[in-house]
C-alpha cells in the first residue's frame, strides 16, 4: 500500500523543481545559443556587405544592436549554465570561443547541449 505523506511530498518535491529548473535552464540557453549564432551570420553575411559594399548602414546598426544583446546574453547565460551543470572552466571556454566563431554556436548545440536534452 502507498502511503503519502506531508512529509514525503515535502521531500519529493524540491527534487521535481531542481529537474523542472535545469530544463528550463537547458532551454533558454540552447534558444539562445541558436538566435546568437543567427544574429552573428546576419551581421557578417548581410550588415557587413551592407555597410561596405553599397554604403547603406542602417541595417548594420539593428543587427549590430541585436547581436550584441544576444552575445552578452548567451555569456551570462553560458555562467550560469556551467555553474548550475557543474562544468569546469575548460568547458565555458569552449562555449566561449565558439561564440566568437561563426558557426560555433550551432556546433556547441548539436555536440553539447543536444544531448543533454534527450538525457534529460
Amino acid at each position: 500500500m502507498l502511503c503519502i505523506t506531508t512529509h514525503s511530498i515535502f521531500y519529493v518535491l524540491p527534487l521535481y523543481v531542481n529537474i523542472l529548473n535545469n530544463l528550463l535552464m537547458l532551454q533558454l540557453f540552447r534558444l539562445t545559443a541558436i538566435l546568437e549564432g543567427i544574429s552573428y551570420l546576419l551581421l557578417f553575411g548581410i550588415g557587413m556587405p551592407l555597410k561596405y559594399l553599397f554604403k547603406i548602414p542602417e541595417p548594420n546598426i539593428y543587427i549590430g544592436y541585436t547581436h550584441g544583446f544576444l552575445f552578452i546574453a548567451y555569456c551570462v547565460l553560458a555562467v550560469l549554465f556551467c555553474q548550475e551543470y557543474r562544468w569546469g572552466i575548460k568547458r565555458f571556454a569552449l562555449l566561449f570561443i565558439a561564440s566568437l566563431l561563426p558557426f560555433g554556436t550551432f556546433y556547441i548545440d548539436k555536440k553539447y547541449l543536444k544531448p543533454l536534452a534527450v538525457i534529460s
